[in-house]
């Protein structure tokens, strides 16, 4: 294959600048095919379907999470040498697009239904072209290297005709019917949704108690009630009955009786049914059948008509009587009013009802009797749940199996019909001549019945969901038998939010069985929320949202993408701060400035890049380095395999900034100074370690560190095989050399790290000058030969004059700083960190004035009437501050004594 052109300047630039650097690599990339797979015969492929982000605007930072995490898994498993596939594409997102384009014309002056519904859906087609590719074109900023060849999007011709052959199939099976049930109707979007597009928001409402007059009957004198509780008043309209509990002894003797419906006064019956919550208001309530799920079921079970009193506007029907044409809630005030001039109010309490918003507008949802279509889910659902139980599908993070578990277990039919005109059209056709309904695979031209010619196309469209639960094998060319669907089905991974395990990873499951036979993936990888610095869900209104576009404007997409990868864990929320971006744009700096450093300083020594398990270390930072390393490179591996990519990032950022650049760098900086042979194995350290850690960040970072390694390879094997090793995007995973681990250089080097980062601290508590060299008396016991070969890097890298060694002493110098390393006693003589007249002079100075302050509260605090008068909390502060003052005059003693005052 051709490889495309990127090739880097002759030296690294002094500063690093992401806008220079990333446009120009991801078009190497995409054009240089390295996004395709690469059959490996060997390997199991690696595919990923991307959730498709819906093709209504910019994307978010959940759109960015998603993208990092499953690019980290798919860069990752590339290296491997595996066969990746990452599946890109957008859904349709019905409802939502539906409204965007409507909001468009309506600025315009027009509607949909002035235009017609062709010309209206060729409207959605342009705008629809417009952002797609925005989308995409906003995904390759991310840097997400999937295959933009396989790119799909939900109303494509071949998904269009998967979700034909699935609704066709579906019916055909009698898993799918039309029926009139309640379903949730938003007046707003004028459609039904289903249970998971509704939103329960606890709201402060109140419980009106309501009398109901009984019908007279022989032998009762004077007029009887029977009260019932509701949060929804204006629905006693379309009350058909009043249902007990037949246990609850307070109404056994009423059940069979009629009560007179207030206002209306219709006669409806008092019915026993073991649904009614005993417990709940005065444990009778008013059935209508029309406006609530549970009175629907009372309803079928009792033969209850269904009177719909609230429209499909949210206004009030003819059935209502003198409120008809009323808004819902005007209607309520206006009828509790009515009721309690009537005297039949008995009492109203303030009480939370959990009101239903449609997700989409935020409109609140009417439970309404509709004709709509629907998929049974309890066939579907048994599957799933098996795949689960039985571990043929894992959950990550495993806590997730329950709620999993506890929906399909409780699992209602599905309503699929939309009442819209963007979305995939029912493939349903209605004779005008029988009657009858021709369900079809291909557009029919009569009907199947009678042979009529007179059919018409049922209006509605389907739930955008039911399009994308079929993605992970839509997408690969089902219902025909594809080489992509035998090759890369069923895909490795799914990665979404765990916020729609319902709405679309269960379904996915249920599909996949159903349709494929077999799981569509074997892990579910769920991430938590991206929320604001404060914890809170970012939205418009509270003017909290973070455009990913912005944040890798100013830090670059890199720093975005640690961010965001190691600032999580699975399945938790995460804040996304500001400082962190930061931190991690310095993090690519620091990258960029320790590989400049590597490829000045090691210039024209020694050769090439040598393998890992090649190189022959000489000294103890040596053998320490390689074996840091190694265990990094087991534990990232092992890490990122059960998928706690955070943790495997931070080890990464660890082990570059602290072991290679603030160590081993900066020792590399003696060791070049010793004979060739030192040097050269140096130089061949730096480069292979600096290789090594790209590699491992590459998939965390992929920008940064492609350009570095570019210039790497380039300064150090100028003529390195051609494509695709020509790119550290396919470049090998690096492996764990189990020749270079030395628990023992682990062991020996970290007493060498305490002694240095011992004297280091002194140093800076007695604020010597940076330059100056200081005397340092050591002893060491049986690690003497290890600290005289560690002599050089202790002058070097804590500012000493040659340490004096020594096993033990026999006596402790006088006017020295003590310090403890393990079990190296390190005594520092005070007089070369020092001026000591000075110091002494200081120190008398301070604890003049702490003993002169500890005397002022000594007489404060013997003074009767103070301590008398004074609050008990204040005269506790003050006993606390001469506590405090006399330990720092205890110190201050103690400081002057070493220094032999």
């Amino acid at each position: 294959m051709e490889k495309a052109q990127a090739v880097p300047t002759a030296s690294l630039p002094k500063t690093y600048e992401p806008q220079a650097v990333e446009g120009k690599w991801y078009r190497f990339w995409e054009e240089g095919g390295y996004f395709k797979p690469r059959p490996n015969p060997s390997r199991k492929p690696f595919v990923i379907s991307m959730p498709p982000p819906n093709v209504t605007g910019a994307l978010h930072l959940g759109h960015a999470i998603t993208a990092t995490v499953e690019d980290i898994l798919i860069r990752y498993h590339r290296m491997l040498g595996d066969e990746t596939l990452w599946v890109p594409g957008e859904d349709h997102a019905g409802i939502a697009t539906q409204t965007v384009v409507e909001r468009l014309l309506a600025k315009e002056g027009t509607d949909r239904h002035k235009l017609g519904r062709e010309a209206f859906v060729e409207r959605v087609w342009q705008w629809v072209h417009q952002y797609k590719h925005r989308i995409q074109d906003q995904h390759r900023r991310l840097g997400a290297s999937c295959d933009w060849s396989h790119e799909r999007f939900t109303l494509d011709e071949g998904l269009s005709k998967a979700v034909r052959e699935v609704f066709v199939r579906l019916y055909e099976e009698g898993l799918i019917y039309r029926g009139e049930r309640i379903i949730n109707w938003c007046p707003r979007c004028m459609s039904a949704i289903s249970d998971l597009e509704v939103n329960h928001v606890d709201t402060p409402g109140k419980l009106t108690y309501v009398r109901y007059p009984l019908k007279p009957v022989e032998g009762h004198e004077g007029t009887e009630y029977i009260s019932v509780a509701t949060t929804r008043p204006e629905t006693i309209l379309g009350d058909t009955a009043i249902a007990v509990n037949p246990k609850d002894p307070r109404y056994k003797d009423m059940i069979g009786r009629l009560a007179i419906l207030p206002v209306i006064g219709r006669e409806i019956p008092i019915v026993g049914d073991e649904a009614v919550d005993r417990a709940f208001g005065t444990g009778a309530v008013k059935v209508t059948p029309a406006h609530d799920p549970v009175d629907f079921e009372i309803g079928q079970r009792h033969q209850l008509p269904a009177i719909q009193v609230i429209g499909f506007d949210a206004k009030m029907t003819p059935e209502a009587g003198p409120y008809a044409g009323q808004d819902r809630y005007e209607a309520r005030k206006n009828l509790v009013a009515e009721l309690e001039r009537q005297g039949l109010i008995v009492k109203i309490e303030d009480y939370t009802v959990p009101l239903g918003h449609c997700q989409r507008c935020d409109t609140v949802v009417e439970p309404l009797i509709s004709k709509q279509w629907f998929v049974k889910m309890a066939p579907l659902a048994t599957p799933a749940l098996g795949a689960v139980k039985y571990g043929q599908i894992r959950i990550v993070p495993e806590r997730f199996n329950k709620t999993y578990t506890d929906w399909l277990e409780n699992i209602h039919d599905w309503t699929i019909s939309r009442q819209l005109w963007w979305g995939h059209r029912i493939p349903v056709w209605y004779c005008d001549s029988c009657g009858e309904m021709t369900v079809s695979r291909e557009d029919p031209s009569a009907c199947a019945h009678c042979g009529s010619e007179a059919i018409h196309q049922d209006e509605d469209v389907l739930d955008t969901w039911f399009s994308s639960w079929l993605w992970p094998f839509s997408t690969l060319g089902w219902p025909e038998r594809t080489d992509d669907l035998l090759r890369y089905y069923p895909t490795s991974v799914m990665e979404t939010g765990y916020d729609i395990i319902f709405f679309w990873v269960a379904r996915m499951v249920m599909s996949g069985i159903h349709f494929m036979g077999t799981i569509p993936f074997d892990t579910i990888y769920l991430h938590g929320l991206v929320r604001d610095a404060k914890g809170e869900k970012m939205s418009k209104s509270k003017n909290n949202v973070i455009d990913p576009l912005d944040v890798m404007d100013k830090f670059g997409t890199d720093a975005l993408r640690f961010t965001l990868a190691t600032s999580s864990t699975p399945g938790n929320d995460m804040k996304l701060i500001e400082d962190r971006i930061i931190g991690n744009r310095n993090f690519a700096n620091k990258i960029w400035n320790a590989s400049r450093f590597v490829l000045m300083s090691t210039a024209g020594v020694g050769e090439g890049i040598p393998a890992i398990d090649a190189v022959q270390p000489q000294t103890l930072a040596d053998r320490w380095i390689l074996h840091r390393l190694a265990r990094l490179v087991q534990s990232v591996t092992r890490l990122i395999d059960d998928f706690q990519l955070g943790e495997a990032g931070r080890q990464i950022n660890e082990f570059f900034w602290s072991d290679y650049c603030d160590w081993y760098v900066e020792i590399s900086k003696v060791q070049m100074q010793g004979d060739e042979h030192l040097r050269e194995t140096t130089a061949g350290i730096l480069r292979s370690v600096l290789d090594q850690s790209l590699r491992l960040l590459h998939p965390f970072m992929p920008f940064v560190t492609e350009e570095v390694w570019q210039h790497l390879y380039q300064a150090c094997v100028p003529e390195r095989e051609a494509w695709p090793a020509s790119a550290l995007i396919v470049a090998a995973w690096p492996y764990a050399d189990a020749l270079a681990l030395d628990e023992n250089a682990e062991q020996q080097f970290a007493l060498v790290q305490e002694v240095v980062t011992r004297i280091r601290d002194a140093r800076n508590q007695m604020n010597v000058e940076p330059a100056r060299r200081i005397p340092a008396i050591m002893a060491v016991g049986a690690a003497l030969a290890m600290f005289e070969e560690q002599t050089p890097l202790i002058e070097f890298l804590a500012r000493t004059e040659k340490p004096q060694l020594f096993s033990e002493l026999a006596e402790k110098p006088e006017q020295a700083m003590s310090l403890l390393a393990g079990s190296v006693e390190i005594y520092l003589p005070l007089a070369g960190m020092l001026d000591l007249a000075k110091e002494l002079e200081r120190l008398n100075k301070e604890i003049a004035q702490a003993q002169q302050e500890v005397g002022r509260l000594q007489g404060k605090l013997a003074n009767e009437n103070f301590v008398a008068k004074a609050k008990p909390e204040v005269v506790e502060r003050e006993r606390e501050k001469l506590a405090a003052q006399e330990e720092r005059v205890g110190k201050l003693k103690e400081r002057r004594a070493e220094l032999g005052g």
